[in-house]
């Protein structure tokens, strides 16, 4: 081993087996670790008693069975020396986010926190041999000539890290190789598939990001007033949450968009969203399922409510409108929830259908009785408007269309809408005349709160 002061203390290959599950579970079966360093090499190893059962699937893959990890030690019997195997050590492994993911996460759940350095020899493998498209461990393994024995356990796998770190003493020069591991780890931690320069590329400065997977498939897009950071946070904290974890191990491209402010940044991610529908963005509002409750009263009092769907909203628009929903359901189911706070009558209301000289909600005392003449209608009306306020759709505070200035941007909004970000004045107005934006409720949620602290401009 070379005797650089970088690599005295000495390097633990790891690797592990799991049933497939995600590393906030107890899903390890097994860890091996090979400790190498200018005192010789050790090996260390044992089977770990998951919280599931292992699929079969995985039983094939790794041959490692139930029965067998029926009698294993749970990961809190083996981690104080597991924790002894990796103290001052460089974390080895292939693919490193994932076995570091889950030996972090198996740690903290006990209280205890580990930050090794970690050298992933995916990235190793790519920074080395650049000229080659595939660098799986089978992939290394034929490459170089390398003693598999059994693939798919953890002790023969981390033999086979050890051996590919052989390989690079003999054959590459110890600068080159040295001089990669320190690239790598003193860089921040990126996925094994994506090009470090991408990352490089992007601005501190406010914008959108998107990540896209195999395929070109569009996996995540976000949206920050310092992009780069925000990117490098998805990366660093990947072992905090399995869906950073999965994303992070999908990611292969990222591309940007760059904003004058905070205001275009949400603007445009909002609009990438419904456009792209990435794979990875949960909360995705689609307009065609947005409805908002209308209320309506007739000339004798009766007050009563309409589901009104968002695509069908005129504009300017109307002031007696309550609430954005998702669904009809979540519409209905909010409320009923009004009503039962505030002992309205969901006959009246709208959302029960009548039964002739009977109110099963007046009889469990859950309504006044307007519904059976004991309550004036009026009375219930005014209650059930008290009710509303508190869902009160915002008035659009303008006589038209306005753009909002954002350093040299223009952000063409009316009532709620946007119509586009364009550079000047002409532009903004042409875009009035072409432009017929339907209502997003994410849009109507971002000028809510954005408005107040940009110059509007009338046009």
């Amino acid at each position: 081993m070379n005797p650089s002061a970088f690599l005295r203390s000495g390097l633990a290959f790891v690797d592990i087996e799991t049933t497939g599950g995600p590393a906030q579970c107890a899903s390890i079966t097994e860890i091996a670790v090979i400790q190498a360093d200018e005192t010789g090499v050790r090996e260390w190893s044992t089977l770990v008693r998951p919280d599931s059962r292992i699929p079969e699937h995985i039983e094939r893959l790794t041959g490692i069975s139930n029965d067998m990890v029926a009698s294993a030690p749970r990961f809190e019997e083996v981690a104080n020396d597991l924790f002894d195997q990796l103290e001052g050590r460089i974390f080895v492994a292939h693919n490193a986010r994932f076995d570091h993911g889950h030996i972090k996460a198996a740690f903290r759940r006990m209280g205890v926190t580990i930050r090794p350095r970690v050298l992933c020899t995916v990235k190793l493998s790519r920074r080395l041999f650049p000229h080659e498209r595939r660098h799986s461990l089978d992939h290394v393994i034929a490459r170089h000539g390398l003693n598999p024995g059994s693939r798919h356990r953890a002790l023969a796998d981390a033999r086979v890290l050890w051996q590919f770190w052989e390989y690079l003493q003999q054959h590459l020069p110890a600068g080159r190789v040295l001089d990669a591991v320190q690239a790598l780890i003193g860089r921040p931690a990126l996925p094994p598939f994506l090009d470090p320069a991408e990352v490089d590329a992007l601005p501190d400065a406010p914008g959108v990001y998107l990540f896209y997977g195999e395929n070109d498939i569009p996996l995540y897009i976000g949206k920050s007033t310092r992009v780069r950071t925000r990117v490098l946070s998805h990366f660093s904290a990947d072992h905090d949450s399995d869906r950073e974890l999965s994303l992070s191990q999908q990611v292969r491209r990222i591309a940007h968009i760059a904003t004058d402010g905070e205001l275009g940044a949400l603007l445009e991610e909002a609009r990438l969203i419904k456009t792209l529908h990435p794979t990875h963005n949960r909360q995705l509002r689609r307009n065609r399922d947005l409805c908002t409750w209308q209320l309506e009263t007739d000339l004798f009092g009766h007050s009563t409510l309409r589901l009104l769907r968002a695509t069908d909203m005129t504009f300017p628009m109307p002031s007696n409108l309550y609430g954005f929903f998702r669904s009809r359901r979540a519409a209905v189911e909010q409320l009923r929830s009004l009503c039962t706070e505030h002992a309205l009558c969901p006959t009246l209301v709208g959302i029960d259908k009548p039964t002739p000289g009977r109110c099963f909600t007046h009889q469990l005392k859950r309504c006044q009785g307007a519904c059976m003449g004991f309550e004036p209608v009026q009375a219930h009306a005014e209650r059930l408007r008290g009710a509303l306020e508190v869902l009160k759709a915002e008035a659009w505070p303008y006589p038209g269309a306005v753009a909002v200035r954002e350093g040299a941007t223009l952000h063409v909004v009316d009532n709620w809408c946007h119509y586009g970000s364009v550079q000047s004045h002409a532009d903004a107005r042409a875009l009035v005349e072409q432009c017929r934006p339907t209502f997003d409720h994410d849009v109507y949620r971002i000028l809510l709160r954005m408005l107040a602290r940009h110059e509007v401009v009338s046009l």
